[in-house]
């Protein structure tokens, strides 16, 4: 199996409300957009983010008992320029009804970031890290500060 994903899939409680948060609220593009059933949105090369319902990825799974309804323990992360940007997107992410976990601050790895949850309860950080860079090709160089 190659070392890569192309999309990761969300089971989100209120399909429509996440839709909301992530197209109306941040202001995402949809890649696909099925009302009521599945948005993609583009949030990498080659990388799509899909709100699902959880019953119906429960269902496309197989899953005779369904999941838990808490994320399990794991955040997205978006690596941003400045300090300012992280600011900026923590106060989008309010703005659009999310809920700041972690306010904005230096980080421990030597970058400043902070947290918020969707309105589903994932974990977004956004960060600023000295020690990130992403060549030309897409290859992340990801080295201790």
């Amino acid at each position: 199996m190659d070392q890569r994903v192309q999309l990761i899939t969300l089971g989100v409680p209120d399909l429509d409300v996440a839709r909301r948060f992530y197209v109306e609220g941040l202001g995402w593009q949809p890649t696909l957009d099925i009302p009521g059933e599945i948005t993609f949105l583009q949030v990498g090369p080659g990388l799509l983010l899909g709100l699902f319902g959880t019953a119906e990825l429960d269902a496309d799974i197989g899953r005779a008992t369904p999941a838990p309804r808490v994320p399990q323990a794991f955040t997205l992360a978006q690596v941003v320029a400045t300090e300012d940007e992280v600011v900026a997107a923590l106060d989008a992410a309010t703005a659009a009804g999310g809920v700041v976990l972690k306010a904005a601050q230096r980080a421990a790895f030597g970058g400043f970031h902070g947290y918020f949850a969707d309105p589903s309860g994932f974990c977004w950080e956004v960060a600023t890290n000295p020690g990130w860079s992403v060549s030309a090709d897409g290859i992340v160089t990801l080295v201790p500060v």
